[in-house]
């Protein structure tokens, strides 16, 4: 005899306070639709909770409908800004589908560890320093893992005096040379990201930088190849086999990205299997250093002239889009869709209990 055993209530969390709203909406169709795929129809009741852009919480048919239509509410009702709809007592598990500040960065996390309830992906701890781009390089330093020199900003350097910017620009040049990259420090997407040929360059996208963030990134250029490494699991994770991304554009900023048609996904990258097995090795050694769970992707540079790797940053809540490297990268690997959502949640049951 077959005993039938209740579904998990999964609180569909997306949407949020960040420039990455519409790319959570987006995410989040995916991931409901793989919940609701084959055995998991069985497994799981799918309960939406859209987060406006002012923080508001949605639930029922009003969230059902942006994830059908992707349009975002707009409002400016802040009556119950700081109150979850009464459904959300009844959510057995969080599947956070929450992109870039206010999602991906150990704010909701921090709120999920007081709910005292599981969710989906890494906790406080790895979701801040994987959003923190500093944060990251020196935690990786210390970790062994090589990354190209960078150099740390703060707003307050840029919105100096006349005499200290010039002198902030001067040591830029001279410890990273052209072209360099600036970036804000915790945006995801490539949000705010400019490449450096001139000084002219170089200050105005500082200053752009400036306006996003008050921790600012800047990097050396490096010729090399742009590969990817999905990482699913806890306590002993798993790595993918790898993918590479080409594009047309001069380099791989949010426009690219979101755009069909502007980049391309190999799948697995045309590498040597040394070259590979390094990858995985240094994504699971990345996961662990700042102790990530469940999900993660990892990002690397690689050089064909001289063999070298260099850690780019990890994603601790990557895209689930018809574009996003996280799902294909496992498809690719003999995890299908539906199986890929189940294993994250489960992920995520079996460390709340532990």
């Amino acid at each position: 005899m077959t005993i039938q055993t209740a579904k998990l209530n999964v609180g569909l969390l997306f949407g949020g306070r960040s420039g990455e709203h519409e790319v959570s909406i987006i995410s989040a169709g995916a991931i409901a639709k793989g919940l609701g795929m084959g055995a998991n129809a069985n497994r799981y009741s799918v309960q939406p909770f859209y987060i406006r852009k002012d923080g508001g919480w949605v639930d029922g048919e009003a969230a059902a409908k942006v994830l059908e239509t992707r349009e975002p509410i707009v409002t400016n009702d802040k009556l119950n800004l700081w109150q979850f709809p009464a459904s959300a007592a009844t959510i057995d598990i969080w599947y956070l589908v929450l992109h870039g500040p206010n999602g991906e960065d150990g704010t909701i996390q921090g709120l999920m560890e007081l709910m005292q309830v599981p969710y989906v992906g890494s906790g406080v701890l790895a979701s801040s320093v994987g959003m923190d781009k500093i944060a990251m390089k020196i935690a990786f330093a210390e970790a062994g893992l090589p990354q190209v020199k960078y150099y740390a900003v703060n707003r307050s350097d840029i919105y100096s005096d006349p005499c200290r910017f010039p002198k902030l620009c001067d040591d830029i040049e001279t410890q990273l040379g052209y072209p360099c990259f600036v970036k804000p420090a915790n945006l995801g997407s490539s949000v705010g990201i400019s490449k450096c040929r001139t000084r002219a360059e170089l200050e105005k996208a500082l200053d752009e930088a400036a306006s996003y963030d008050r921790r600012i990134i800047v990097e050396a250029g490096v010729i090399a190849r742009e590969v990817e490494c999905a990482v699913l699991g806890n306590d002993n994770p798993k790595a993918s086999i790898v993918g590479e991304i080409t594009f047309d554009s001069d380099f791989y900023d949010y426009e690219t990205k979101y755009t069909e048609g502007r980049s391309k996904a190999f799948i697995p990258a045309n590498l040597s299997v040394d070259v590979v097995t390094r990858i995985q090795d240094m994504s699971v050694k990345a996961f662990k250093t700042i102790d990530c769970a469940g999900i993660s992707r990892v990002d690397f540079f690689y050089s064909e002239v001289t063999d070298e790797l260099f850690i780019n940053e990890v994603n601790t809540l990557p895209g689930f889009t018809a574009m996003s490297m996280y799902p294909q990268l496992w498809a690719a690997s003999g995890i299908d869709f539906e199986s890929l959502v189940h294993q994250i949640v489960q992920c995520a049951i079996d460390r709340h209990r532990k």
